[in-house]
C-alpha cells in the first residue's frame, strides 16, 4: 500500500510560490494573459531544439526499458508534433477571455443589484503519463483562465518536460505573469505530497490509468477531476449505411489507436452483421487490426475468440473487439455494463433510432455518424484540453477554458439590511437586468 507523504517544506514553498502568483494572475487583464500566451509559444519555439533533443533522449531511455507501444507514441514529441502543440497554444491565446463574464444581473431591491461573475479556479494541480505535449496544453489553458499550475509528467517524458516546463518560464519572464504561476514536479515523492496539498491547491486533475485515477480520489481532500478508462463503443445499427459504417469504424480505431477517444468495441446488429463484417474484417486486417469476437462474430469472419476482458480492456493498441447484438437496447446495455462514460457512436440512417441512442447513452460524448475521434478539446474549438472528464458534474467531456472557471457572487447596495425584509418593511423586486 503506498502511502502518501507530508510535503517537503520545498515543495511547500514552491506550491505557496504559485498560490501568490496565482492570485496576481487573477487580476490581470485579457490582452495580458493572451500577450504572456504569445510570449510562451515563441519561447517554445525559440527552444524547439533543445526540447526535440530533449525527447529523443526520453524515447531511448524508454525504448531500452520496454514501454509500451501506446505509451511510446504518447511520448513521441517530433518537430512536427511540436510545432502543432505551439500552434495550439497560440489558438488559445486567441480565445474569448473566460474571466469577469457576467452571468447573471439581478436586481434584488431598488439599489441592491446582485451579479454572478466568472472567476479563476485558483490553482490546479495536474498529473499525467507519458504526453509532453500536454505540458503545453496545460499551462496554456491555465494561463488564459488566470490559475496557477502545479504541473507532474510521468518519469518517462521526465527530460522533455522539464524542456518544456523552462521555454514556457523563459516566455513568461518576457510578460506580465510571473514565471511562478507554472512549476513542474518531477519526483514521485513529490507528486503523491500534492494530495496533501489542500489549501494551496484548489482543483486535482488526473491524465493517466485508471488505477492512477483511484488512487488519487482514495488520497486527497483535494476535488478530483478527471477520467480514468477510455473504453469507447461503436454500434453498427440495423439502418446503418455500411459503407460509411465501415469508414467511420476504421479511423475511430486506427486514426490514433494510443488515444484515450479511440474505440476498443464495436458492437453490430445481427440483421447487418454478416454483410457488415464481410466489408469491415478486410478493411481492419488491411490496417493492422487484429479483431476479437464473440461466438457469433466468429461465424460471421472475426478470427480469434474473445474473452469477457476483452470487453473491459482499454486496449490503446490496434486490437479491436466485437460483439453482435440483436437490438439497439442490447447494444446500450452493453455500453452500460462495460463502458467508462467516455465517448460513444452510433452509425445509422434511422434518426428515431439515432436520437434514442444519444438521449439514454450517459456518456461524456455521445454521436451519430461520425468518429469518436472528435472527442477531443482542439477539435471542440477550445483551443486545447487540460483533460477529459467522465463525471456525470460539470465540467464533462474535454475541458477547455469553460471548465477551469468558477464564479462568484457579488452583491452591490447602499445600507440594505435583512432585517428590513424580514420585517416586511422592503419587499424583493428580483427583476433580471441585462447581462
Amino acid at each position: 500500500m503506498t502511502s502518501v507523504p507530508e510535503p517537503s517544506p520545498e515543495l511547500l514553498h514552491r506550491a505557496g510560490a504559485v498560490r501568490l502568483a496565482a492570485v496576481d494572475l487573477g487580476q490581470t487583464s485579457d490582452d495580458q494573459r493572451a500577450q504572456a500566451l504569445h510570449a510562451m509559444a515563441d519561447a517554445l519555439e525559440r527552444h524547439a531544439d533543445a526540447i526535440v533533443a530533449a525527447n529523443q533522449e526520453d524515447l531511448s531511455r524508454s525504448a531500452v526499458a520496454g514501454l509500451a507501444s501506446a505509451l511510446m507514441a504518447r511520448l513521441k514529441l517530433d518537430a512536427s508534433k511540436l510545432a502543432g502543440a505551439i500552434d495550439g497554444v497560440r489558438k488559445v491565446a486567441d480565445l474569448a477571455d473566460p474571466l469577469g463574464q457576467r452571468q447573471l444581473h439581478r436586481e434584488l431591491d431598488q439599489g441592491l443589484v446582485l451579479e454572478r461573475i466568472s472567476v479563476p479556479v485558483g490553482v490546479v494541480g495536474v498529473i499525467f503519463e507519458a504526453r509532453p505535449d500536454a505540458v503545453m496544453q496545460i499551462a496554456s489553458l491555465a494561463i488564459r483562465s488566470g490559475n496557477g499550475a502545479i504541473l507532474k509528467g510521468g518519469s518517462e517524458a521526465r527530460c522533455t518536460n522539464e524542456a518544456v516546463m523552462t521555454a514556457l518560464r523563459d516566455g513568461l519572464a518576457k510578460s506580465d505573469v510571473s514565471p511562478e504561476a507554472l512549476t513542474l514536479l518531477t519526483t514521485r515523492q513529490e507528486s503523491l505530497a500534492l494530495l496533501r496539498l489542500d489549501g494551496l491547491v484548489d482543483l486535482i486533475i488526473p491524465r493517466g490509468s485508471n488505477e492512477l485515477v483511484q488512487f488519487i480520489q482514495d488520497n486527497t481532500r483535494i476535488p478530483v477531476l478527471g477520467h480514468a478508462d477510455g473504453i469507447c463503443h461503436l454500434f453498427v445499427d440495423a439502418a446503418a449505411d455500411l459503407h460509411k459504417a465501415v469508414k467511420i469504424a476504421v479511423d475511430s480505431k486506427t486514426q490514433y489507436p494510443a488515444a484515450c477517444n479511440a474505440i476498443e468495441t464495436l458492437l453490430v446488429h445481427r440483421s447487418v452483421a454478416k454483410e457488415f463484417l464481410a466489408r469491415a474484417c478486410p478493411a481492419f486486417q488491411e490496417v493492422g487490426v487484429s479483431l476479437r469476437g464473440d461466438q457469433a462474430s466468429l461465424a460471421f469472419g472475426v478470427p480469434t475468440p474473445a474473452t469477457d476482458e476483452d470487453w473491459t480492456t482499454e486496449y490503446l493498441d490496434l486490437i479491436l473487439a466485437v460483439r453482435v447484438v440483436d437490438s439497439i437496447d442490447e447494444a446500450m446495455d452493453h455500453i452500460r455494463q462495460y463502458g467508462s462514460r467516455h465517448t460513444e457512436v452510433i452509425v445509422t440512417e434511422d434518426q428515431a433510432a439515432a436520437t434514442r441512442f444519444v438521449s439514454a447513452v450517459d456518456s461524456a460524448g455521445v454521436y451519430h455518424n461520425c468518429s469518436s475521434r472528435f472527442a477531443d478539446g482542439f477539435r471542440y474549438g477550445f483551443g486545447a484540453e487540460v483533460g477529459i472528464s467522465t463525471q456525470t458534474l460539470p465540467p464533462r467531456g474535454p475541458v477547455g477554458l469553460d471548465g477551469l472557471v468558477t464564479y462568484r457572487y457579488v452583491l452591490r447596495g447602499d445600507g440594505h439590511l435583512a432585517a428590513d425584509f424580514a420585517s416586511g418593511q422592503r419587499q424583493f423586486t428580483h427583476r433580471d437586468l441585462p447581462l
